[in-house]
């Protein structure tokens, strides 16, 4: 589609247009291609398409970054996408989890940057009276993106660097390669004409740069809601003047455990035993696990809401002594309340972490006054071992810079995770000495992303 002499707010209300013939006439995302025939702006739009929570700074004429509105003053949004098939329309962060929460009639997707790399990218999901792949619901997500970043500036933009982690995938650098790839494809589909990418602790270090007033040695860590990154970086005002930083990059490294890692945990261990997680059947066996792991995962929990899922999880019957446990999975999969659970279970552990006190997972959706507890000593105790590896991959990066921690003038972090105190504090033990300087946790790498060269 090429189109001329067009006003930006039509241009807009097509492309708005557009997404609904996706979902619901049909129409196949990856040939859809749109131009702006317009003159566009010299500057760069980052893009950290987050597995929790997205952001999209801007960098143009006047040689400092900001942070682009998502929704109303947000400047971060949840990377959820919510099909209403009540009336036929798509809903985008904030709003797709409201309609969730409030029980329209629908399908949330969330965590979709988990999938890049898997086999599962590729395959179709039933929306409404349609198929449609993971790999175009991320480019609609995508797209929804790039209209806001067009609404806010007054024209669109045609280069954007995109944050990737330091692994898609752990160990596979076939099926790394290939998340990239499939991630540069959805970029390209939606109209963007340059795309690079940049490794999102780097473009954290390139924020938490503009703000040094001397050289320093940083370790960054940079802990999202699908993988954890870590750079050991030489950063200071005459560094950033310079076009070539490769040799400031002294190492880096990453581990694919985030926040929703932290969230299934949780989840397995404080929620899932109400519905016969571990639970001793008669003939002294646990009840088979799988459908517990995938409904306590963001990305999978759709999945156990198919047919043949919930057909499975009704054989389980026989594996209980306890009837009501089973009653209450089943009423979990065929009213469809996994990601309300999820959502509760993150809920509780921010307030935990946050207020640093016990509290409760509100389970009242599935039978009144029905509450798992969530403590102090739950969270350090579930959270070690992934925290443990964590730190263990932090680590690991100083090691590899050949650094001891005297080196190092400060550990900056960044992305919505490492504001987890339980984290802080083991990774303030492991480096007893060297200041912790929280920064923007959720803007941070957009705005560096949007500073790389």
């Amino acid at each position: 589609m090429i189109w001329q002499g067009l006003q930006w707010q039509n241009a807009r209300s097509f492309m708005a247009c557009a997404l609904r013939c996706l979902l619901f006439n049909g129409s196949d995302f990856l040939t859809l291609r749109i131009h702006f025939m317009t003159s566009y702006p010299a500057g760069t739009l980052g893009i950290d398409f987050g597995t929790s929570n997205s952001a999209m700074a801007w960098l143009g004429h006047e040689g400092s970054a900001r942070l682009i509105p998502l929704e109303g003053d947000a400047l971060a949004m949840p990377t959820a996408v919510f099909y209403n098939l009540e009336d036929s329309s798509t809903h985008f962060g904030r709003d797709a989890l409201r309609h969730y929460l409030e029980g329209t009639e629908g399908r949330l997707m969330r965590s979709l940057k988990s999938l890049l790399g898997s086999p599962l990218l590729l395959e179709t999901t039933q929306i409404g009276h349609q198929q449609i792949s993971f790999q175009d619901i991320i480019a609609t997500f995508l797209a929804t993106l790039r209209e806001r970043a067009t609404q806010s500036l007054g024209t669109a933009p045609r280069r954007v660097v995109m944050g990737r982690p330091v692994h898609f995938v752990d160990d596979d650098p076939e099926r790394d390669a290939l998340a990239e790839a499939s991630l540069r494809q959805a970029v390209q589909s939606v109209g963007f004409e340059e795309v690079s990418f940049q490794l999102e602790p780097i473009a954290a270090a390139l924020d938490y740069e503009q703000r040094l007033t001397q050289e320093s040695t940083v370790l960054v860590v940079d802990l999202g809601g699908g993988t954890s990154d870590f750079t050991v970086v030489r950063l200071g005002p005459e560094r950033m003047q310079r076009n070539d930083r490769s040799a400031d990059i002294l190492a880096t490294t990453g581990v694919h455990i985030g926040g929703t890692d932290y969230d299934r945990q949780l989840n397995l261990a404080q929620v899932m035993p109400l519905l016969g997680y571990k639970h001793i059947g008669p003939e002294q066996r646990e009840v088979p696990s799988r459908v517990f792991f995938d409904l306590a995962t963001w990305h999978l929990i759709h999945w156990q809401y198919q047919p043949k899922a919930i057909a499975h999880a009704k054989t389980l019957r026989t594996n209980y002594s306890e009837p009501r446990l089973h009653e209450r999975l089943m009423q979990v999969l065929t009213e469809r309340h996994g990601h309300h659970m999820a959502h509760e279970v993150e809920q509780a552990k921010i307030r935990c972490s946050v207020e640093n006190a016990d509290t409760g997972i509100d389970l009242s959706v599935i039978e009144g006054r029905l509450q798992a507890g969530l403590g102090v000593a739950d969270m350090q105790a579930q959270l070690h071992d992934l925290l443990s590896r964590t730190v263990a991959c932090a680590r690991e990066c100083v090691q590899r810079a050949g650094l001891t921690d005297a080196s190092l003038d400060a550990i900056y972090l960044t992305g919505g995770s490492s504001a987890l105190r339980t984290f802080q504090q083991a990774l303030q033990a492991e480096f007893e000495g060297v200041k912790l300087i929280e920064g923007d946790l959720f803007g941070g790498v957009a705005l560096g992303l949007a500073y790389s060269r």
